[in-house]
């Protein structure tokens, strides 16, 4: 069996657009692209690729999957023969079976370790050795329940501490050097990875610890914050955290943060919608991460140079998955811990509700560039402000900026349209987003002609189902919860039944049900299956109480009963029934 481990490292390398691109001519249209369906005859095209969640599905005949299974519905091949296709594409071996299990135990070794050192940590924390950490948390304005919610915790001052508690749990030196958690010495001894410093343990949206972050105590060398590096559970560049939180916010959208603080200070104070990355500047898999949960997102970086480079990174970075942004400005604070803790949490969701969009954020910065008093600056300026213009696809919105910045500066309209005009000519390829992504939306968001008599008779129940398939795919941490209420026999079609019994099998396991590592045990429509309803969902959040009403209402089809099978009831199962329905009406 191929291991989950070398699947995603597959999907990773074998960019979905770049492997579809070979054999469809896709066209871009905001976060999506598309392109006549190779699987039917069409004349217009229903064929979508979404890169955010590296997937694709056509409209017109409900052909959908990960790259894998479009390899294997293009190229007409067996699951195995086309993960070798797409693993010889990028010059990856295929794992010998016995080193393939090997990783996957690894893997699953090193989720242990995390949670066990996690729970170390916190512990650590109410120990007299931990009061530095306590105390520097407590004055960070973090009560206790704050701590909890956030399992943080303190690394001991020591070389060894976490190292000699891990192999007392019979984790071998192997394992922990495998999970980061200790580093080989000079002299060829291992010491602890972290020391002295709060912890802020990284949970994935499945709830696994997946790594660690470390703010240093007092003046010990080192970096002020230190992160896990990359291991087989982890890679920074691809989680964020507190997503595991945010995800079931009923807050709408996304606020980004530069810091565990940051977020933490925000989510204390009603803000729970606050993620972070993880020590470095926003990657390309995270903002596709991003747009998978939300179509809107807050920028809240801090104010000095570093931050507003992070800013303009991350604003191209989320525009090109199609994004919305806005961007804080904070004055009086350099960053939002601080500005909640001076001005309060209400004036804060002022601010934010303020929060300038990214054609806004952008022009203030231009100006800030030049001395808008002299001729040269002002010429300057408006030769970038016409460029800037040139990218922004809305003609109504470049018009009010340019009769603004018109007036604001005392030039000619004209002269400025002039100059706008050589901009979208030199720009003609960038013209093309938010109106063109609806046109192809209206024009091919069609149900595929399928015949399900089965759905069609239960369609009230087989939607819900849908929605709470969708939900626990992006959702995994809610499957104990989800277990706890419904069991397979209750799902009412066949078809979600069926899927749902790889889902629970799957997430009982402790595996990802990600649509790479879906597609080994589901069949290609089945795949088609999943994806739609996945992308049903996208930039969508749902919390605990949706997946109930979900829940109810599948549950629900359980009471209702034909008159025939009323009639050849026996006296108990009709007295049972009866108690139902009123328990039901009283609810």
């Amino acid at each position: 069996m191929i291991s989950d481990l070398f699947l995603q490292e597959l999907k990773n390398n074998n960019d979905i657009e770049s492997v579809v691109s070979s054999y469809v001519h896709l066209k871009k249209h905001g976060r999506i692209s598309n392109g006549l369906c190779p699987f039917h005859s069409e004349k217009s095209p229903s064929f979508t690729v979404y890169p955010e969640n590296q997937s694709f599905y056509c409209f017109g005949c409900g052909a959908g999957g990960d790259v894998i299974t479009f390899v294997r519905r293009i190229e007409n091949l067996e699951y195995v023969e086309a993960v070798k296709f797409l693993a010889q594409r990028v010059g990856m071996a295929m794992p010998e079976d016995a080193a393939d299990d090997g990783t996957a135990r690894l893997k699953t070794r090193v989720l242990e370790i995390n949670r066990a050192l996690a729970r170390f940590y916190h512990e650590c924390l109410k120990e007299p050795s931990g009061k530095a950490g306590l105390d520097y948390l407590h004055g960070r304005g973090l009560p206790n329940q704050t701590i909890t919610r956030f399992g943080l915790g303190y690394a001991p001052n020591s070389w060894d501490a976490a190292m000699k508690h891990l192999r007392s749990k019979g984790f071998s030196e192997e394992e922990l050097l495998a999970a980061a958690v200790v580093a080989r010495g000079r002299n060829g001894g291992c010491y602890d990875q972290f020391r002295n410093r709060v912890i802020f343990p990284i949970i994935d949206l499945r709830g696994n610890v997946i790594g660690f972050g470390g703010r240093i105590m007092g003046d010990d060398r080192g970096p002020k914050y230190l992160n896990s590096s990359d291991t087989p559970v982890f890679k920074k560049s691809r989680n964020l955290f507190a997503l595991n939180f945010a995800k079931a916010s009923k807050r709408s959208g996304l606020i980004l943060c530069e810091g565990y603080m940051d977020v933490i200070a925000m989510h204390q104070a009603g803000f729970d919608n606050a993620v972070a990355t993880l020590g470095t500047a926003l990657t390309s898999e995270q903002s596709r991460l991003i747009a998978q949960y939300t179509d809107h997102v807050t920028l809240s970086y801090d104010s000095d140079a570093p931050g507003q480079a992070a800013t303009k990174r991350a604003v191209g970075l989320l525009s090109e998955v199609g994004v919305k942004i806005r961007v804080l400005t904070m004055i009086g604070a350099k960053d939002p811990d601080e500005y909640i803790k001076k001005f309060g949490a209400e004036r804060f969701g002022l601010l934010l509700e303020g929060a300038s969009n990214a054609t806004e954020y952008a022009i203030a910065r231009a100006k800030q560039k030049y001395d808008l008093e002299s001729a040269d600056g002002k010429v300057a300026f408006l030769r970038d402000f016409a460029a800037l213009m040139a990218e922004v696809p809305n003609p109504i919105e470049r018009d009010v900026y340019v009769s603004k910045t018109a007036s604001e500066l005392e030039v000619e309209k004209t002269a400025l349209t002039a100059q706008l005009n050589h901009e979208l000519k030199r720009a003609a390829k960038r013209q093309k987003r938010s109106a063109a992504e609806l046109k192809v939306y209206s024009e091919v968001h069609t149900e595929p002609q399928k015949q399900d008599f089965q759905r069609a008779r239960n369609i009230k129940y087989a939607l819900a189902e849908d929605k709470l398939l969708a939900i626990l795919m992006k959702n995994p941490d809610y499957f104990e919860h989800v277990a706890g209420r419904i069991r397979l026999e209750d799902f009412v079609t066949d078809r979600n039944r069926e899927i749902a019994r790889v889902l629970f099998d799957r997430l009982q396991n402790g595996q990802s049900v990600e649509l790479t590592l879906l597609s080994a045990q589901l069949s290609i429509e089945q795949m088609g299956i999943v994806t739609e309803l996945l992308n049903s969902i996208s930039g969508m959040m749902f919390d605990v109480s949706a997946v109930d009403s979900y829940i109810d209402t599948i549950l629900s089809y359980q009471e209702n009963k034909t008159q025939d099978e009323v009639a050849a009831m026996s006296d108990n199962d009709l007295k049972a029934y009866i108690a139902s329905l009123a328990s039901r009406k009283k609810q």
